[in-house]
């Protein structure tokens, strides 16, 4: 594993698949080191914070192109100035999602969507005009009463209104709703 640029640790190993956001995988070990980081030294302490700060940014749809370069660049410099094994590790999860799983972040800053379909933020319900019945079933059972439309006719999700919280899928019967 070592060869291939990975390291077990503590010999736990941990398997993804397409419905995993890598974006959102090295923003949760980020979360880790900030909060381990013991605060001697300014890389780890603070190069970590600006790290999370800049995923989650990614993570909302308000990433740009330079925050990428300046993800690496700060990746890089965290590695190579941390005085510990927290430190200098540290960046590894944003180095290698980003070596391996750029596509993802760009994604991400270029197309504001995850294509996991995991960062709620850049998430968006669209109801399928040709499957929709007009049953209203998914208008009935929104919280943010963001559904609307005529019986027998195909509804529409008010973008603006809706909270994402993916109680129309769960209700639809005719599969005419998407998360994309």
């Amino acid at each position: 594993l070592t060869a291939l640029g990975s390291m077990m640790g503590s010999g736990g190993m941990i398997v993804m698949d397409e419905d995993t956001c890598m974006v959102d995988v090295a923003r949760f070990y980020l979360e880790f080191t900030v909060d381990e980081s013991c605060g001697k030294c300014t890389p780890c302490r603070e190069g970590t914070k600006r790290l999370l700060e800049i995923l989650e940014k990614i993570c909302e749809g308000k990433g740009t192109e330079e925050d990428l370069q300046r993800l690496e660049s700060l990746a890089y410099t965290i590695k190579s100035a941390s005085l510990c094994g927290l430190g200098q590790t540290a960046p590894n999860p944003v180095l290698s999602t980003l070596k391996y799983f750029r596509h993802e972040y760009e994604a991400h800053v270029k197309e504001k969507r995850c294509p996991a379909g995991v960062c709620k933020a850049l998430l968006q319900y669209k109801i399928l005009q040709d499957k929709c019945k007009g049953c209203g079933i998914c208008a009935k059972n929104c919280p943010a009463n963001a559904i609307s439309g005529k019986v027998k006719e195909p509804f529409v999700i008010d973008k603006n209104k809706c909270i994402k919280c993916g109680v129309c899928i769960e209700k639809c019967p005719f599969k005419a709703i998407v998360r994309g």
